[in-house]
């Protein structure tokens, strides 16, 4: 919904879109291909799924999780900024701004204490190290050498 319906809503009521700019089109992919990857990775390594009513049962901290908590939501922004440059629509480029501060406020208020309840002590020791938005340029391997963390 928020990176595929309102984005088309908004694009297509944005009056003051412009001619975009055509290397948009990779910001959008990549945006896509990490969202699509960290799916996959909620899927397998964490045995849940997106659905509130089927969340992971197991800790991710594997692969683009292993640079950044949020590699989802960074994924989520990318591609819909991506719309946006591609579209040239500033409305859309307003959206993913205030699509950031809502992502941020999820992960604050209700994400991360959900985490730390859960998952306890490997939540501590992985968000101890791991920052919440800005990659690390090394991806963490766990206080044990390892990103298997129980």
């Amino acid at each position: 919904m928020a990176a595929g319906v309102l984005p088309w809503l908004i694009v297509s009521a944005d009056p003051w879109r412009g001619r975009g700019w055509g290397p948009g089109l990779i910001v959008l992919g990549c945006g896509l291909g990490v969202l699509l990857w960290c799916v996959r990775d909620f899927y397998v390594a964490g045995k849940g799924t997106l659905a509130p009513w089927d969340p992971p049962r197991q800790l991710v901290v594997v692969r683009l999780y292993r640079f950044t908590r949020n590699p989802m939501y960074i994924g989520v922004l990318l591609l819909v900024g991506g719309w946006g440059l591609l579209t040239g629509s500033p409305l859309l480029g307003g959206y993913v701004v205030v699509l950031a501060i809502a992502f941020h406020l999820r992960v604050i208020l209700y994400e991360e204490p959900w985490l730390s309840k859960q998952f306890a002590s490997a939540w501590s020791a992985y968000a101890a190290d791991v920052p919440r938005w800005r990659p690390r340029l090394t991806p963490w391997r766990g206080r044990n050498g390892k990103t298997e963390i129980s």
